[in-house]
């Protein structure tokens, strides 16, 4: 560690996560010493500095909200606001500087490697493997992807060691039991043993989803709150109190997660980079690329062609274009309509595709006349749970409802169920078809209705409202189709939707007057030019 004249403070303010808070809100609000100020630009605090950050971001718009629900006077509200925003603001300049500075420069892989692999992720890793059978490597490394292959090097370098049995514990329990580990960790005991190498990443991994359980609770509390009248709603925002300050842990044990699982890749790749194994590695890897040209011809040459077209006019040439391959291999995936023709899902890039699955109208020509189609759309906020959906339907029936989901997609998903259902039970006989413009949404109920299974959906559907809907939906899923519209074009179905989900989301979160909610209910379906009718309910 370089010497400076802070060196200490620094040291204590990277132990301390109070002292660094303070003094981050301090400088924050330009009432910082000097020296501390000077001790908060050492590098060795860029990590800490964005995880007091996200804890502080959680509590001051938790601070606002229950202003809001507690009918503050406006001076304060507006003094509680311009605290939020700063801190958001000093949160997102940390990031940035953590981006910039914060993290090791991994060396670059050749672009035609990394296009490939990304691509043509199965004929890769198939090459891959017959180099390391070709070389005679242990049979256990002849199973593991090629991403796990730094992994390889740094277990091979550092020694199999025996794990202390509460790591062991953490490694080997189910998701669902991790996760609840987490939120204990946050809400009552922090666990040292989420450090240890075998399980950060995963701590990484799920800690977003422990997260989201904290904005569940948040949107329990809320709507509590919300419901009561202003004069009786001191247990009620004691609880949204209590739900905000465990969340404001969770997202700082969260941004831990990733600041450590990223150090622990930085590592690896050192250990890639510095150690016996890394020239194996990479001649391992060069000797794939070579095989999978030799057996994809056609594919390495378009390989070829999309780097060299790219390399004439990418900014980022001169640092081997490090973060171009992703953009490449979905342009090849296009091309070659290669998603289709591989077996593992890795075929397909990690980022979604700007997919265009045709125009509203085209993607009706194929139902009967008996169809009844619906649109849904959601609303959501940042901090709670909470969300709004709303559907309209061509035969002139609408509806609105509020739940909590972890995500927008959860949301669509709460939306597209409930639609679906209260439409299934006005019209006995005829099919069912709800438009939705969330492709996430469309994808995971599609998913559990071609299954026959409402796990099929579990990645996005988190929470039990969401998970109890598709089970229910499932059971009748002969009798409906979910299929994706473009969104927010005009579309007078999709409008309306978005109208009262955005309406629901108001009401819930308690920002209509609960007296004048059914005439701003009223007022929307006629701006709308529609009248409410018997689905003009929460459905």
């Amino acid at each position: 560690m370089t010497i400076t004249p802070h060196t200490e403070l620094i040291r204590r303010l990277a132990d301390d996560f109070t002292a660094l808070q303070d003094a981050v809100l301090a400088d924050m609000n330009g009432v910082c010493a000097p020296e501390i100020a000077a001790a908060l630009q050492d590098e060795a605090l860029v990590g800490p500095v964005t995880v007091v950050l996200a804890h502080a971001d959680v509590l001051a718009r938790g601070a606002v909200r229950q202003a809001e629900l507690s009918s503050q006077p406006p001076d304060r509200l507006r003094r509680l606001r311009a605290h939020a925003r700063r801190v958001r603001r000093a949160r997102s300049q940390a990031e940035a500087r953590y981006k910039k500075v914060g993290r090791r420069c991994r060396p670059v892989e050749p672009l035609e490697l990394r296009v490939a692999r990304a691509a043509f992720r199965p004929a890769y890793d198939e090459s891959l493997r017959q180099e390391l059978r070709g070389r005679g490597l242990p049979d256990e490394t002849l199973q593991a992807p090629e991403g796990d292959l730094a992994r390889w090097v740094w277990e091979r370098e550092t020694g199999v060691r025996q794990l202390p049995a509460a790591v062991r514990e953490l490694c080997d329990c189910d998701d669902e039991t991790f996760v609840g580990a987490l939120l204990l960790d946050a809400r009552e005991e922090e666990n040292p043993y989420l450090q240890d190498d075998a399980v950060v990443e995963r701590w990484a991994r799920h800690a977003r989803t422990a997260l989201a359980w904290g904005r569940y609770a948040i949107g329990q509390a809320e709507r509590e709150a919300a419901a009561c009248a202003p004069t009786v709603r001191r247990t009620p925002l004691e609880a949204l109190d209590d739900a905000y300050q465990d969340a404001a842990v969770l997202a700082a044990r969260c941004r831990e997660a990733q600041l450590r699982s990223t150090a622990l890749h930085d590592r690896m790749q050192a250990a890639l980079a510095t150690g016996p194994g890394g020239e194996l590695v990479g001649e391992c890897r060069a000797a794939a690329l070579a095989r999978f040209a030799e057996a994809r011809p056609e594919a390495w040459n378009r390989v070829r062609d999309v780097t060299a077209r790219h390399r004439v006019d990418c900014p980022e040439q001169a640092d081997g274009c490090p973060h171009c391959h992703r953009a490449l291999a979905a342009v090849l995936a296009d091309s070659l309509d290669e998603c289709t023709h591989e077996d593992d899902d890795a075929a397909c890039p990690e980022e979604d595709v700007d997919v265009t699955y045709g125009d509203r109208y085209a993607l009706l020509t194929d139902l009967p006349d008996s169809a009844v189609v619906a649109v849904v759309d959601a609303a959501a906020g940042d901090d709670s749970a909470l969300c709004g959906y709303g559907w309209a339907a061509e035969d002139g029936a609408t509806g609105h409802g509020h739940s909590l989901a972890s995500s927008s997609g959860e949301a669509e998903v709460i939306g597209i169920c409930a639609a679906a259902l209260s439409l299934l039970d006005h019209h006995e006989d005829a099919p069912v078809v709800v438009l939705c413009d969330s492709v996430q949404a469309v994808k995971a109920v599609d998913a559990a209705l071609s299954a026959g299974d409402a796990e099929a959906a579990r990645r996005v559907c988190v929470f039990p409202e969401s998970r109890e809907l598709m089970h229910r939906l499932v059971r009748r899923r002969h009798r409906v189709q979910v299929r994706w519209l473009k969104g927010h074009v005009g579309h007078e179905l999709n409008e309306a939707a978005d109208a009262l989900a955005r309406f629901a989301f108001r009401r819930v979160t308690g920002r209509i007057p609960s007296g004048a909610v059914r005439r701003e209910e009223t007022r929307i379906l006629r701006s709308l030019g529609r009248e409410p009718g018997p689905l003009s309910v929460a459905a």
